[in-house]
């Protein structure tokens, strides 16, 4: 997990009632970011991420939490993510700034037994695609109670510490799963990141929050499906495909 960050047609869906629910006939496989996408955004655990930055920080450079708050922001600012930031000024190594910040409880995540039946409904292999480590990953998955619809993970480590919206950890993670950019969707809550994937002929579909960083650049063809309730959304899918 990091820092938040022909025209399309686009479809939103508040629930598992709201019918047009597309078809995506096309898609074989299905490629999810995992932070406030597979999970809800109210579950909050950037917050805990934000508190144990700070405190890496603090014993990194001996500062107090303000003066650390106005390093991690800076960081953010110039290199897109704090951990790129310190890399890149101060040496530090990423394993150890990922095994700290994300030592978080993983409690808030509930399990999803309605995104775990749409899961099940859709055909086609299943992947991550995120900006957090492998580790955390797969506790999130687990308490969510979908790690067995999924054939693979592509982790931040994976991408070689190039976070979203790089481009080129989206042909990566691609070719690592041997997947064809015009028969993938792609999901992800920051409307920026769903870039680089319309630009490699993804299908791209937004899980919308109301967060600042994750409304910017909701606007434009690069975004082609606009979802509120993804488990609904993809039974609705599903529900096409199967008719």
């Amino acid at each position: 997990m990091t820092e938040p960050p022909e025209t399309a047609s686009k479809t939103t869906d508040r629930g598992p009632s709201v019918p047009g629910h597309p078809h995506l006939n096309h898609v074989e496989a299905w490629l999810f970011d995992l932070d406030n996408t597979l999970y809800p955004h109210s579950c909050n655990l950037f917050a805990q991420v934000d508190v144990r930055m700070k405190e890496f920080i603090c014993a990194l450079l001996d500062c107090d939490v303000e003066a650390a708050h106005k390093v991690q922001k800076g960081l953010f600012r110039k290199y897109g993510t704090t951990m790129r930031g310190l890399m890149t000024e101060h040496g530090v190594k990423p394993d150890d700034f990922l095994a700290h910040v994300h030592e978080i409880d993983h409690s808030p995540v509930p399990a999803d037994p309605h995104l775990d039946a749409a899961l099940g409904r859709l055909e086609g292999p299943k992947f991550v695609f995120t900006n957090a480590s492998r580790q955390h990953a797969e506790r999130v998955m687990e308490r969510v109670g979908v790690s067995h619809h999924f054939e693979g993970i592509y982790d931040i480590i994976a991408a070689d510490y190039r976070p979203k919206p790089d481009p080129a950890p989206y042909r990566e993670a691609l070719d690592a799963f041997g997947l064809a950019p015009g028969g993938t969707a792609f999901f992800d809550d920051i409307p920026k990141n769903l870039e680089p994937a319309h630009a490699l002929g993804m299908t791209t579909v937004w899980i919308r929050t109301d967060t600042e960083y994750a409304t910017v650049g909701e606007q434009g063809a690069h975004i082609h499906h606009t979802v509120d309730h993804l488990a609904g959304w993809l039974h609705g899918v599903a529900e096409a495909r199967e008719g």
